[in-house]
Formats: structure tokens, C-alpha cells, sequence
């Protein structure tokens, strides 16, 4: 996502990468307790909720809730529609849901509906999906960008205690089949240039779905083909009508009735279907509003949010209903990256949510176009820039440290965003640190980063802005969680010892209540009520938690997207050209690399009828050949129809296979992917500097 109109770096300068894992290091003294090493530093942030128990340390929570317990949904609020219903009586005039109207190809200022308007469209299709026959407890399904007509879809479905199920609008035929198929999708409410993709799927769908909406037109050709499928499809305006304009009778709903089912991205196998109750969503937006509070903030009804993040993550999700529930606008970008600069600029956002890349790329904008500005604007920026992260590293809060410098300097950046932004959240995976200091300075705005996962409701944690300290962690836990690290003794990850490592495991209300159709999966992230994430995390002396390593080998790029490694080797394993690959990523990176062990015949038949010439080494050193494995990488990716960000973009080739000499493999042939990784450091080094 390209931020400014100014020429970007695809990533980080390598000057400022900063490898994700932090591997545990002999020299580390044995056991102290994990209590001396970090709550006796801590106790402003953190406070212990339970003693160590076998091969897991003590457990944490925020001090937030040390006397007052874990925060609970608010009292009297039973489901997400309770949220929305009052908000609409308490602000009915409010502007809610936003949209830039296109006229002869050029878009105007933001055109708003209000609550009250919101409110009298979404009872009108909860009526018509009731004459549909769609009852409480069902599922329908959400499949496109997001947009007002998202929204409204989503409240009619809490309205009637419909399960919403939602379709991450970049999701393949084969994806959209599984989960309409194993959710049981009544209806789907779709995206006008999503219908064609769905309607591929109904020799599948149509033993479950029934009904389509579009959220605009539908065309002739659709309701033939739809017709020959046993499937009504309306476009947003018929199905409108067919409620008849009687009122509906909204049944009533419960905490623990799931909300909405959330499909995970299926790295191993097919997707999870996350299910997650009113309860935990209830409370996971007190926590929101918990953490904004405690760092002198606290959203209001004159917040306004840009919603682009995909609406069918949680991350978004969640705070899109935060905002709804305090009577703020939420204003939609046009689905173009290239026009979302524009968007800011017209809806002037109070808050902004992100993932690392967008703000990898804001800072390699910025800081390229500092470089190419004269002398005097050069010193003045550096000048600025380490007087006020001077004063911010000793505790001064941003808008105090340098009042000078913001208005000669650094507001200009903040009107880069609009310039109302006071708070930018960045979750997904991990924002490096010198981006976080960066942002932190030159922006103007609290910058927060969090950590969470689907099952957990998004935000677990949270670091805290004016803390410097807690810059490259994901800060101390919100205060309706607790916490506790387990040893993952293979790993070499010790829990009780001085610097406390293990798997990050969450405990509370706001879990989620298992994955749809598959308890045997759900009883393997949970036991005695904690979630094992499959995250390592390595808790800091002042209380914050670093994720420092991923247990299981599935990680996570820069731009957010999961990536099943193994899956990926056994693809590209059997190109005759490769003996054997090891594929590496992390989530400062937005591609993959690999390291390969060259078939030795086959490499040496290629070069001979390309009259590339050298040893077995030198032709492993070869540009050329480098590029002509980059490009057999390619061809098998697209055979099987893999997605761009599997796809592997630099390659470091080894005339030496892997051995356990080098302690690179297992006597049964299985990667030692840390030893691996720490061997090839140089090497992978080398690839991402030379890609960029």
C-alpha cells in the first residue's frame, strides 16, 4: 500500500532489518526465577495471577486488574446488537457509515449515512432475510470489500442472532466453496464483482445456499445461471423490498450465542472456522477502550476511522465495532491502493490501524524523500528527529517533547495522513523497531503495536506509547487476559529460567469457543482452559512481552499473510533441477528466499546448453543460474496455482547438501530449521539486501 505520492523502496534499508527470532544463547545463566527476573522490574505493568506449574511459569495480568479482576463485558450488554442499538438512540444523527460517490470518473467528498438511516436499512433486510426463512443461529456468509453494504449486512445478522460468517474477499473459488459448504451458508450477501466467483461454485454450494444479495446490480445472465442452480439472487434494492416493510420480531440473544465465525487463512489443510461468541467480543472492546484510556486517551463520537483493512479479519472487525459503539464515523476507501492516499486526505481519520508493511512503506517514503532534500532540510530533519527522541526516550510524552520541532517539522508529516491522526495501531505481525521509533517521533500520534490472534478476539496485547522501553515488544497484556509462558523444551525455550522463554498461552472470557465442526483440533490448543498460540514470546524486564520465535512452521510475512513452509518444499521439492529446499520468511520481510541444493546432473546438463561454464561451486555462484532456478520456482508456483506471496523471489544455492556434520539435519532427514537459520545467516542476509 503506497501511502504517499512520493517514490518508494519496496522495504526497510538494510541499515535498519532486524531479524524477527532472538534465538536463546548458551551463555545464559540457569534458573533464576522467572518472579525475580521480571516482576520484581515490573510491577507497574504487570501482576502475578498464578505460581509456575510444571513446565510453565508463573502467570500474568495487567496491574490494571489486579484489584478490580479481568474486565468483563459491560453489564446489561448481552450480544453486539445491544452495542448498535444504543448507539443508535444515543447518537441517531450522527454521521456512521461514509462512502466518496464516483461522477464522471472522479470522486467527491464523503457522503454519509447517518445512525438512525443505518439502523431503518438494517431492519429492513433483517425483515427480508427472515421472509427468506433465515433463522436464528444460522449462518450466512459476507463476500466482498469492504463497504457500507458489509456493515449493514453484518447488524442485520446480530439483529437476528444469524451467525455471520465472513469471506476474506481475495479467497479462491476453492477456498469460498469449502467454507460455504462447511459452514452451511443460507444466504451470502456478496460484492457485485464477487457473484461471478461465488455462482463458479454452486454445483458445490447449492445443496446449502439458497439465496444471493448483491450489494449493487445483478445482471440477466446471473439469474439464469443462479436460476439453473435452484438459487434466488436479488440485487441490494429488490431484496430490500421483499420483507414486505412489516416489522420483524428480533428474537432475543445471549452472551455465549456465537457471533460470527471466522475462517483462519488454512496455511495446513483446509480453513479453521474460528468461533467467537457476543461475550468475547463484548469484552474485547472494553479492553480497547481500556488500553486507550490508560495512555491519556479515549475514542468518542468525533473519531473517525478509515476502514480498509479487510473487514473479514478480526483486527479490523474489532475495531470497526469499537468505533460503532462510541457513535464515530467510519469512512470506506474505494478498494484502490492507488487512491488511498486521496482517501485519507478526504476523510481526515482520527485513528489509524495497520498492518507493518503499510507503515514499512511510509517509512522508506519518507525517509527516501528526506534524502533527496537539500542540505538544510537534511539538517533541520535530523536535528529535529533526535531532540525529540532524545526527550522521548527519558519519559517525555510526544506532544511535549519538542512543541518546536512538530510545528516547523514534523506536522507536515502528520498531514501526510490527513492531519487529525492521534492514534496508529499496527497488528498482524511484528513492526520493526527502528519503523516504531520512527513513527513514534515523526508523526505526531501515540503509536501503539499490538499482538493477537483470531482465537484470542484480536488485541492480547499491547505496548504502551510513551514507554520506549517496550518499542520493538508488543507491550504488557490487556487487562482481560492472563498470561503465562510454557517451556518448549526442543526448542531450547526454558519458561523458569532468568530470561523467561516459551509458548505464549492465554487464558479468559474473551477465548474463542473452538473451531467450527472440529473439537480434536480445538482440544489441541486448549488445555485446562489456556490457548497454546504457537507463538514464543520472551517476557521483558519492564514487563512487556517480545514474540521472538514461532513453535510450529508456519510463518507470518510482513503484509500479514500466513505461510506454510513444508507445504511449499514438497511443491517445489520435486523439480528434477532441486535435491533439496529449505524456505525461509519473516515478518519483516514481504517475500520468501530459499536455500537449495542443486541436483548436481541436472545443473550441469542446463549449463551446458546454455554455455555457462565452472565447477559444481562456481556454478552454484552463477547469476545466471541463479536466475534460472528463480524461474523453475516460478513456473512450478503457477502450475499449482500458488498465491504471490508463496512464491520464492531470491535463492541462495549450496553445492553441500544439508548434513548433519553442519547439525543442518536429523538422522531421519528432517530440517533443524534454527540451525539452519543460524548457519545461513550471511547468506540470507545477503539475498533480501540485494532484492531490495
Amino acid at each position: 500500500l503506497c501511502i504517499f505520492p512520493i517514490s518508494l523502496s519496496p522495504s526497510i534499508p538494510a541499515s535498519c532489518q532486524q531479524l524477527p527470532f532472538s534465538h536463546p544463547s548458551s551463555a545464559i545463566p540457569p534458573s533464576l526465577s522467572c518472579r525475580t527476573a521480571v516482576v520484581s522490574e515490573a510491577m507497574k505493568f504487570l501482576v502475578e495471577s498464578g505460581g509456575a506449574e510444571g513446565n510453565a511459569g508463573p502467570s500474568y495480568r495487567n496491574v490494571l486488574a489486579k484489584d478490580t479482576g479481568l474486565l468483563q463485558s459491560p453489564p446489561g450488554v448481552d450480544c453486539l446488537w445491544d452495542l448498535f442499538r444504543a448507539s443508535v438512540e444515543k447518537y441517531p444523527s450522527n454521521p456512521m457509515l461514509g462512502h466518496r460517490p464516483v461522477v464522471d470518473g472522479k470522486a467527491g467528498d464523503y457522503a454519509w449515512m447517518t445512525y438512525r438511516e443505518v439502523c431503518d436499512v438494517v431492519i429492513k433486510l433483517a425483515a427480508s432475510m427472515s421472509n427468506s426463512g433465515v433463522k436464528q443461529g444460522e449462518r450466512a456468509g459476507i463476500y466482498g470489500a469492504n463497504c457500507p453494504e458489509w456493515i449493514i449486512s453484518m447488524e442485520a445478522c446480530n439483529a437476528l442472532g444469524v451467525c455471520c460468517v465472513p469471506l476474506y474477499d481475495t479467497l479462491g473459488a476453492n477456498a469460498v466453496e469449502f467454507i460455504t459448504c462447511h459452514a452451511e451458508l443460507l444466504i451470502a450477501f456478496v460484492e457485485e464483482k464477487k457473484i461471478g466467483e461465488l455462482l463458479k461454485t454452486c454445483h458445490a454450494t447449492s445443496k446449502y445456499l439458497k439465496t444471493i444479495v448483491s450489494f449493487g446490480g445483478v445482471t440477466n445472465d446471473q439469474k439464469e445461471e443462479a436460476k439453473n442452480h435452484g438459487l434466488s439472487i436479488f440485487s441490494w434494492e429488490e431484496f430490500l423490498i421483499t420483507g414486505g416493510g412489516e416489522p420483524v420480531d428480533l428474537p432475543e440473544k445471549k452472551k455465549s450465542d456465537i457471533c460470527t465465525i471466522m475462517y483462519t487463512s488454512g496455511t495446513t489443510g483446509d480453513p479453521k472456522g474460528v468461533m467467537i461468541s457476543n461475550e468475547s467480543l463484548l469484552i474485547n472492546l472494553a479492553g480497547a477502550d481500556s488500553v486507550v484510556q490508560s495512555i491519556g486517551e479515549a475514542f468518542d463520537q468525533d473519531d473517525v476511522y478509515l476502514s480498509y483493512l479487510p473487514l473479514a479479519h478480526v483486527f479490523d472487525r474489532m475495531f470497526e465495532e469499537v468505533f460503532i459503539s462510541h457513535g464515530s464515523r467510519i469512512g470506506f476507501w474505494r478498494g484502490d491502493v492507488k487512491l488511498l492516499v486521496d482517501d485519507i486526505a478526504a476523510l481526515r481519520p482520527t485513528v489509524f490501524c495497520a498492518v507493518p508493511r503499510v507503515l514499512d512503506r511510509i517509512y522508506s517514503g519518507l525517509t527516501t524523500k528526506i534524502s533527496a532534500g537539500g542540505i538544510l532540510k537534511k539538517t533541520l530533519f535530523n536535528l529535529g528527529y533526535k531532540m525529540k527522541l532524545d526527550s522521548m526516550k527519558k519519559g517525555i510524552k510526544h506532544e511535549k517533547a519538542s512543541p518546536f520541532f512538530d510545528k516547523l517539522v514534523f506536522s507536515k508529516v502528520k498531514e501526510r495522513l490527513g492531519g487529525k491522526i492521534r492514534i496508529i495501531v499496527s497488528g498482524g505481525a511484528p513492526l520493526a523497531v527502528a519503523v516504531e521509533e520512527f513513527l513514534r517521533v515523526v508523526t505526531c500520534a501515540h503509536v501503539v503495536q499490538g499482538y493477537g490472534l483470531t482465537e484470542t478476539c484480536a488485541g492480547s496485547f499491547a505496548a504502551i506509547p510513551n514507554e520506549f522501553s517496550m518499542a520493538g515488544t508488543v507491550g504488557p497484556p490487556v487487562p482481560h487476559i492472563d498470561v503465562r509462558l510454557e517451556s518448549v523444551s526442543e526448542m531450547g525455550y526454558d519458561a523458569l529460567a532468568s530470561i523467561p522463554r516459551g509458548e505464549v498461552c492465554v487464558k479468559g472470557s474473551v477465548l474463542f469457543s473452538g473451531y467450527y465442526k472440529r473439537e480434536d483440533l480445538t482440544q489441541e490448543v486448549l488445555t485446562d482452559g489456556w490457548f497454546h498460540t504457537g507463538d514464543v514470546g520472551e517476557w521483558q524486564p519492564n514487563g512487556a512481552l517480545k514474540i521472538i520465535d514461532r513453535k510450529k512452521n508456519i510463518f507470518k510475512l510482513s503484509q500479514g499473510e500466513y505461510v506454510a513452509v513444508e507445504n511449499l518444499e514438497n511443491i517445489y521439492g520435486v523439480l528434477p533441477e532441486i535435491d533439496s529446499i529449505w524456505v525461509y520468511g519473516n515478518s519483516f520481510e514481504s517475500f520468501l528466499i530459499a536455500v537449495i541444493n542443486p541436483n548436481q546432473q541436472a545443473l550441469e546438463n542446463w549449463a551446458g546448453q546454455n554455455g555457462v561454464t565452472g565447477s559444481l561451486a562456481e556454478l552454484c555462484e552463477n547469476a545466471k543460474t541463479k536466475e534460472h532456478f528463480i524461474a523453475e520456482l516460478a513456473k512450478a508456483a503457477k502450475e499449482k496455482k500458488l498465491k504471490g506471496f508463496e512464491f520464492v523471489r531470491a535463492v541462495h544455492l549450496d553445492a553441500v547438501p544439508f548434513d548433519m556434520e553442519r547439525d543442518l539435519i536429523t538422522p531421519t532427514y528432517k530440517k533443524k530449521r534454527p540451525q539452519m537459520l543460524k548457519y545461513y545467516q550471511g547468506a540470507i542476509d545477503a539475498l533480501y539486501k540485494s532484492s531490495k
